[in-house]
């Protein structure tokens, strides 16, 4: 109850506060090319029930035909998309999510079924047994993620069988350790990645 309430509060101060912001935001991304503000992509959430996640469009809007993984320097990336994601500012959406109560402020990133198909039953239902998270432990340890994946000669294998397995068991690690504290822990730690960057 009080980790819902903490988020209810956040996100809608957040929401609040970067308003003005997100329409900044939004009319850049309406000028630097054709498409949508936002992105709306399935993703799987708490129980394993899907929901359409919000995040500002970063990419050109046929990028998904080519691929689910961002790949280093992304030839899909607009110019207005590589500043929001170096900043993480396109996770801004999902304060909406939180809102709704399809994720929480600190929670296991949601992954798309696709991958969430490679999930190992024994780490399945403990990941999904909490709402998932514009932020987590695994987020901040992968947060070079792409940059990896650039490095690897066959990037979805490097994915699947490397950094995945290695984000589940940081994810199942947060699940049975969840508190207000930890999540604030997390919040603080996610903040200070995002002021020095």
């Amino acid at each position: 109850m009080a980790k819902r309430l903490f988020d209810l509060i956040a996100a809608g101060l957040g929401l609040a506060l970067l308003a003005l912001p997100g329409l900044l935001v939004a009319l850049a991304i309406k000028l630097d090319s054709p498409g949508p503000v936002f992105f709306r992509q399935e993703r799987v959430g708490r129980g394993g029930r899907p929901f359409r996640i919000h995040k500002f469009r970063t990419m050109r809007v046929d990028a998904e035909r080519q691929g689910q993984l961002t790949v280093g320097a992304d030839a899909r990336i607009t110019r207005v998309g590589a500043f929001l994601r170096a900043h993480r500012l396109d996770e801004l959406p999902q304060l909406i999510d939180v809102l709704q109560g399809t994720m929480s402020l600190v929670g296991p990133r949601p992954e798309v079924p696709r991958y969430v198909a490679h999930y190992p039953a024994a780490l399945k239902d403990v990941v999904l047994s909490v709402r998932p998270g514009i932020t987590d432990p695994a987020s901040l340890r992968f947060r070079n993620e792409s940059a990896q994946l650039a490095a690897a000669a066959d990037p979805e294998r490097e994915y699947i069988d490397v950094i995945l397995p290695a984000k589940l068991a940081c994810a199942a690690d947060y699940a049975a350790h969840a508190s207000l504290w930890t999540d604030l822990g997390v919040v603080l730690r996610s903040l200070r990645v995002l002021l020095t960057r």
